[in-house]
């Protein structure tokens, strides 16, 4: 009897032990991050989150693996991004994931799945507007932290290409109102559109699916504007 209860004991014990590291292991990233480094969030959709390509050939990892090359110390970057997402979806994100977690630099990429799915353009402005006050309160440096990618023209891609005219067309709206949102709120802002428009004529730019870009085009991207990225990090550093 005296035996029996002791392995009752031992077993309920080791059950606590196993329950309570689990519970540890659900602590948020942010919380387990070197506070050291740093620290960079990344919002969008699927170009953001890198759709059909591999995780390390993500434009926000190529940005932070070029970085830490240049002497920079990161955490891994914290991504809220989503194939198909419109600035609806991603606002109601920001709502659940954001924390009071503030980072060194925040990124803006949002609009494709509004004009895909036609959404309407004036509640895109308003939307902005809002994604950009909840980045810039996320940001350790305000406004200066935080910068916009345009939209791709996916008119360029295989996917695209029967109706490229009118998708340039409405990219470009799209495109026009996120620029002037962007300067409202004083946010660099970076046309990496031209960019996107060379996969007509390149189609390693353009990843299996035929519709998103390839790691390759990524890579074009964070050349583009990686020297005042890096030189606005250097500075808040002063």
């Amino acid at each position: 009897m005296k035996k029996s209860l002791f392995q009752i004991v031992l077993i309920l014990f080791s059950a606590f032990i196993m329950l309570s590291c689990s519970t540890d292991s659900t602590n948020d990233v942010d919380e387990d991050s070197n506070s050291q480094y740093h620290t960079y969030l990344a919002l969008g959709d699927s170009y953001t989150i890198g759709e059909g390509v591999d995780r390390s050939q993500r434009w926000p990892e190529q940005l932070v693996k070029k970085l830490e090359e240049s002497g920079l110390d990161f955490n891994d970057p914290k991504i809220i991004a989503k194939t198909g997402w419109t600035t609806k979806n991603l606002l109601s994100a920001m709502n659940v994931e954001l924390t009071t977690n503030q980072y060194d630099l925040v990124s803006i990429s949002i609009g494709v799945n509004n004009q895909y799915q036609r959404r309407s353009i004036n509640e895109y402005e308003e939307d902005l507007k809002v994604i950009f006050s909840k980045a810039i309160n996320r940001s350790v440096n305000g406004k200066e932290g935080v910068f916009v990618l345009s939209i791709p023209d996916y008119g360029a891609t295989p996917f695209g290409a029967s109706n490229s005219e009118n998708i340039g067309k409405d990219i470009a709206r799209f495109n026009s109102v996120l620029k002037r949102v962007s300067e409202d709120f004083d946010v660099p802002f970076y046309n990496i559109t031209p960019i996107s428009k060379e996969a007509r004529d390149d189609l390693s730019l353009v990843a299996n699916d035929g519709l998103h870009p390839s790691g390759k085009m990524y890579r074009l991207w964070v050349d583009y504007f990686f020297n005042e990225i890096y030189n606005t990090l250097m500075k808040s550093a002063e």
